[in-house]
């Protein structure tokens, strides 16, 4: 007869299932129902997410932070290598006794050396050389890289070719380019005086000439940047707006007066530039004359009658070993090029003023 008695439950001792999360019989943990642990395990990935995104976030603060320093860096290491510290060696060596032959031995001279190149009339005939090479090379170079520059800005067939031909000289070594032009000038059988006996002119002595040296030297520096600066006014020309020659050519003018009223104006900027560049290269002069001089040396010719700043900063150094007074005449040039600087400075900004 069955028993209306309900049914005991089941201890742990005849199989009865543990409750979830506790331990199982034999130390096993017992599984969770489907969906207990995922909002746990969920969390934890959430968390490592924005740990992660966190790290993330400084990393990219801070390479955003340093990169540019890190970038700029190596220009600094080597203008202080290469660029600050021999100019302030130079200029401390200028106020010492100190010879090439023993660079560490100075003797105390104060401003000796500048008030010597006062009375020295090398140094003001070198001065002099300087400034007539750089004239006689930079306005006929300017006035040739313009022209060249206004025949490129118009549309020509193979302009491209034309353009990395005018830049050719550029790319040349001073020393190939020199020495080719050493050939040109020959006084017996160069192909200069060839051509002025082939018109009836008597053979010129380029080299030993005060005047011809001077010339010779300056048609190697007109060769050798024309190229570039017509360039850089083929790119200025091609930023002027084009409504600029419209209006021009509706008001009757030719090209030649659009040329003088619309493009030299709007080119004043980027033609002293170029003045300034130009002159910046013609006091530093060296390649050229010394070259050109051949065995000569850097006394630029039997009475140094093309001999630069260059040149004689050169003379002065390393082959008179007076290292002093080469840092004091490289000082001087420096502080001519400051003055050069400062004059740029107050035309520009009597140019921005007066626009």
């Amino acid at each position: 007869m069955a028993s209306d008695a309900p049914a005991a439950a089941p201890s742990e001792e005849e199989g009865a299932a543990p409750a979830p999360g506790t331990t199982a019989p034999g130390g096993r943990r017992a599984r969770t129902r489907p969906g207990e642990g995922d909002g746990e395990r969920d969390g934890e990935r959430h968390a490592q997410d924005e740990r992660r995104r966190e790290r993330r976030s400084r990393w990219y603060r801070r390479d955003v932070r340093w990169s540019p320093y890190a970038f700029v860096a190596p220009f600094f290491v080597f203008f202080l290598a290469f660029g600050l510290f021999p100019l302030l060696y130079t200029g401390w060596a200028s106020l010492h006794r100190v010879e090439l032959t023993a660079p560490g031995d100075m003797e105390w001279v104060g401003l000796r050396n500048f008030s010597r190149l006062l009375g020295d009339e090398f140094f003001w005939n070198a001065l002099k050389n300087t400034l007539t090479i750089g004239v006689l090379s930079t306005v006929p170079q300017l006035l040739i890289a313009l022209g060249i520059a206004h025949l490129l800005n118009y549309r020509l067939r193979g302009s491209m070719f034309f353009r990395v031909a005018v830049l050719t000289p550029y790319a040349t070594s001073v020393a190939a380019a020199t020495l080719v032009f050493v050939l040109l000038f020959g006084r017996d059988y160069g192909m200069i005086n060839w051509a002025l006996g082939m018109a009836g002119i008597d053979p010129v002595d380029w080299q030993n000439g005060a005047w011809t040296s001077q010339l010779a030297v300056s048609t190697i520096v007109i060769w050798r940047w024309t190229g570039y600066n017509a360039l850089i006014y083929l790119a200025a020309m091609q930023s002027i707006p084009d409504d600029l020659y419209e209006s021009a050519a509706l008001d009757g003018a030719s090209r030649w007066q659009q040329f003088i009223h619309v493009t030299v104006p709007s080119l004043r900027p980027t033609i002293l530039f170029t003045v300034v560049v130009s002159t910046i290269g013609a006091t530093q002069l060296f390649g050229e004359p010394l070259l050109f001089n051949g065995a000569g040396g850097a006394n630029g010719g039997a009475d140094h009658q093309f001999q630069t700043l260059g040149l004689y900063l050169y003379e002065q150094g390393w082959v008179n070993l007076h290292l002093g007074r080469a840092s004091a005449i490289a000082w001087t040039m420096f502080l001519i090029l400051l003055v050069v600087g400062a004059v740029n400075w107050l035309i520009s900004r009597r140019l921005r003023k007066s626009s």
